[in-house]
């Protein structure tokens, strides 16, 4: 048994629309696929043992134990590793449940698809379900608690922490896209020009000013002093000469801190002699050269939590700690505490598990402690110095108590330093008195205050202070998205998006688009190459200056990781047919059809699927849609549209008897441009592009451009090497044509046929050549669709030849050529470049040459190259 292939999902795919976070592992079980698992001995007994919590699984039975009662029954090995790799993570505190097992289409080869929270951690699972199940066959043990533990760890390293992901959650909530831009905490809110960022709880809006005030506690202290806001004496001192000299000033107890530290590190409080003052003065000096020591205030740690400016919440913070009982030790009274279920590893539940660390040895050496003392009935001993719920404090939410003047005292704090997200710790007896008269003191103002203590406090009513910055963020009547337009299909995607991306530009929007040529932003040239994955989409919504978006979505891309986002406001499939068939587990144009469904499954609710009514895979398509629809086609009289628009349903149509291309609204016909008169078409030769027109025409129309806008921007998009790059581009040559096109299976050549079959040319010769990733017949097929179109065939070779010989494609292609014409000249010239520098340099007078180029870039410039040679002659 062996992984395959392992791929990460991460939105819109072909195994869900919906349940964007999935792995997809391609698993070989070898030999078991004649041992389903109730031909294994002991197989059930010992997964029973080693996973009992898998009883839950109600699998296709749907009652609990149905997981189980397949197994007894036999099941195929690929299903059971699902099921374990989703309890593994289920286990390790990431609830999710997800799954499904398909056959790859070979014996013995399945896709088992799983959901994940955590990439990390789904990849894990994934190998070690492998691995369980070998040893739960073989009957040898896995150490699953110590694995648990391992993908705890993992998740704590590379999950969003609390703060942040509460920020998330909230914006997921109201529909609003995120995407995290680094491994931390730096996240990206909405798209394009609508883009807000937050990093823990630092917002875009926030000041850099005021972040770095609070982040110097002197400065701080300064400023509020300065406002009669009251705060513990003390000053800043760097050695122990201003220690003592300080301690002589205010007196004991003491708090020795950082002056650059946060979340209380390096913090120590409440410090009653010098042997202690020593030990924290050391701690302190770990994190910052200059040191705050100021009186201890007693009382209890509050913090308030401002956010806009506008006081939210308040919560009492006690630091980790434990009651004595008279009889048990303080080792004892720890993992009592521990035991509680609302505690956990890290950031994983409401509380976070007490760890003995050295700050807590100090603690009880300097009681006279240790580990082993049975602490008296009732005594309380902290066992931390600082309240932070990280080192297992905990918190009480007394925000309906707070009384007004210290609310009035928290905003204008806030404003004091600038922060518009902000947390303040103040000690004090209690909050619902004034400050000034309970003789309290503000210790900090902390900018990324941690929200924990307020979404889940251990006591008290929790609070979404995540609402706050969301508002904040995104005030009423705000969008956080930009439009997107998103394209697929077998052919024409490429002039589809272009022409798309020009209406839109033409209206002046900032676009962005994404192309296999490559990523354009503002028409500028980004990034080169096929660019139609979810790495280029989420290239255009992460830039600050793009505010419409327009995305060609290419099968590679949604097979292997999704779409880049997660509804898109116009989704269009131009057509399906025969193309990278054998490859991803894609072996039909059913399959096909389901692949480049997922870009129209993900149009949001009001949005439009605009489908190809005159192809019978794309047609059907509407029926799995929760979106609008709206169709094209070039049969005006057809049942289909007739259908649609009696419905008072919307379509683009060509109507070949006038010329006319029409938008159709019920009843009405709202004309757009004959066909003749848009330079895409060449003249008429092209008129397959009538094909890309109509649903850019339609889109461009639901977007609400009006027919002159549209109309005019038709006239402006001249196929050209600057605006379609090897997409039907004409090169005028003294004594011949040269045409270079993209085409590239059997629907391409078929398309490029149409177009030579119409011109006029002494002599019309082909330069072609043969995609490895396809199958025998496509490699032939393309073959004998040429030598029905040229006089005489020059075969060159790709860049990539995708997993075959050179020798095996031209045998393919020649096999193809000969098997339509025999007597046909065929030359082989591989390198790209020569075959076209031999075409024209050897081009009879009035003759006209086909270019199916593969780095079109390249071949674009070396014939431009050529024909600025010659007129310079």
């Amino acid at each position: 048994m062996k992984i395959l292939d392992l791929k990460v999902m991460k939105g819109p795919n072909y195994w869900s629309a919906k349940r964007h976070k999935l792995i997809v592992m391609l698993l070989d079980i070898e030999d078991l696929e004649q041992k389903p698992t109730n031909k294994i001995p002991g197989f059930l007994e010992r997964l029973e043992k080693m996973l009992p919590t898998l009883y839950s699984h109600r699998c296709s039975e749907e009652v609990e134990g149905g997981f189980f009662k397949r197994v007894k029954e036999g099941t195929w090995m690929g299903h059971v590793i699902e099921h374990i790799a989703l309890e593994l993570q289920t286990l390790a505190g990431m609830d999710t449940g997800f799954g499904r097992t398909r056959s790859a289409g070979k014996e013995g080869v399945y896709h088992v698809v799983f959901s994940y929270v955590e990439e990390e951690v789904g990849k894990a699972t994934a190998y070690a379900a492998v691995e369980i199940s070998k040893r739960l066959i073989e009957g040898s043990d896995f150490d699953i608690e110590s694995f648990i533990q391992e993908l705890r760890e993992i998740r704590e390293k590379v999950r969003l922490g609390p703060s942040t992901g509460s920020i998330v959650q909230e914006a997921i909530n109201r529909n609003i896209p995120w995407i995290r831009l680094n491994k931390n905490s730096l996240v990206q809110l909405g798209y394009g020009m609508n883009q807000r960022r937050i990093q823990a709880t630092v917002a875009s809006t926030t000041s850099n000013i005021a972040v770095e005030i609070a982040c110097d506690k002197e400065d701080t202290k300064n400023l509020l002093e300065a406002a009669e806001v009251p705060v513990p004496r003390g000053r800043i001192i760097y050695d122990l000469e201003d220690l003592e000299n300080t301690i002589k000033k205010i007196g004991y107890p003491i708090v020795l801190k950082p002056i650059n530290g946060n979340h209380g590190r390096g913090a120590t409080t409440n410090i009653k002699d010098w042997e202690s003052a020593l030990i924290a003065f050391d701690i302190a000096k770990k994190h910052s050269r200059a040191i705050i020591c100021e009186k201890f205030i007693t009382g209890f740690d509050f913090r308030l939590l401002v956010i806009n400016y506008k006081f939210i919440c308040a919560a009492k913070r006690t630091p980790a700690c434990v009651t004595g009982d008279g009889t048990s030790t303080i080792q004892e009274l720890i993992d009592q505490v521990n035991s509680d279920p609302r505690r956990g590893f890290g950031h994983e539940k409401v509380l976070t598990q007490i760890k003995v660390d050295a700050v807590t040895e100090k603690i009880l050496v300097d009681k006279n402690y240790t580990l082993e003392t049975v602490l008296p009935k009732g005594e309380w001993l902290m066992l931390k110095p600082t309240a932070n719920l990280s080192t297992g404090g905990t918190s009480t939410d007394i925000t309906d108590f707070v009384h007004p003047n210290n609310i009035f005292l928290a905003e204008r704090i806030a404003r004091i330093i600038g922060l518009d997200i902000c947390g303040i710790d103040i000690m004090a007896s209690d909050l619902s008195t004034p400050l000034e008269e309970n003789g309290g003191a503000v210790l900090e103002v902390n900018a990324a205050p941690g929200f924990r203590m307020h979404i889940e406090p251990s006591e008290g009513l929790p609070r979404n202070v995540a609402e706050p910055v969301i508002d904040m963020l995104y005030p009423a009547g705000t969008s956080a998205r930009i439009p997107i337009i998103a394209i697929s299909g077998t052919n024409g995607k490429t002039t589809t998006t272009r022409l798309t991306a020009h209406i839109v530009k033409n209206m002046g929007y900032k676009v962005g688009f994404t192309t296999s040529d490559g990523v354009y932003i503002q028409n500028q040239l980004m990034m080169r190459g096929d660019c139609t994955g979810p790495i280029s989409a989420e290239f255009v919504l992460k830039d600050p200056t793009v505010d419409f978006a327009v995305m060609e979505c290419a099968r590679g891309g949604i097979l292997r990781a999704g779409l880049g986002f997660h509804k898109c406001d116009i989704g269009i499939v131009t057509n399906i047919s025969a193309d990278h068939l054998g490859l991803g587990g894609i072996d039909t144009v059913e399959q096909l059809a389901r692949v480049k469904e997922v870009v129209v499954q993900s149009v949001s609710h009001d949005g439009y699927a605009i489908l190809n009514a005159d192809d019978d895979l794309v047609y059907k398509m509407r029926n799995n849609l929760d979106c609008k629809i709206a169709l094209f086609s070039t049969k005006p009289n057809s049942k289909r549209i007739k259908d649609h628009c009696e419905k008072n349903g919307i379509a683009a149509i060509y109507d070949e008897q006038s010329d006319w291309i029409y938008i159709q609204k019920g009843a009405w016909k709202i004309q757009i441009e004959k066909a003749l008169s848009i330079p895409l078409t060449q003249g008429g030769k092209a008129t397959f592009n009538v094909l890309n027109i109509m649903p850019s025409v339609l889109a461009a129309y639901l977007r609400g451009f009006t027919v002159v806008d549209i109309r005019q921007a038709l006239h402006t998009f001249i196929p050209s090497p600057a605006q379609t790059p090897g997409r039907m581009n004409l090169f005028q040559f003294k004594n011949f044509q040269v045409l270079a096109d993209y085409a590239h299976n059997p629907a391409g050549f078929n398309v490029l046929k149409a177009y030579v079959d119409k011109v006029t040319a002494t002599k019309k010769i082909g330069i072609i050549a043969g995609t490895g990733d396809r199958r025998d017949d496509d490699i032939k097929e393309l073959g004998m669709i040429a030598a029905s179109m040229f006089d005489e065939i020059i075969i060159r070779q790709d860049k990539h030849l995708r997993g075959r010989t050179v020798e095996n494609i031209v045998e393919l292609l020649l096999e193809g050529i000969h098997q339509m014409n025999k007597k046909i000249k065929v030359h082989v010239i591989l390198k790209e470049l020569d075959a076209i520098d031999f075409a024209i340099k050897n081009a009879p007078k009035d003759s006209f040459i086909a270019i199916c180029s593969d780095v079109v870039t390249d071949a674009l410039a070396y014939i431009q190259n050529l024909k600025g040679e010659e007129d310079k002659q």
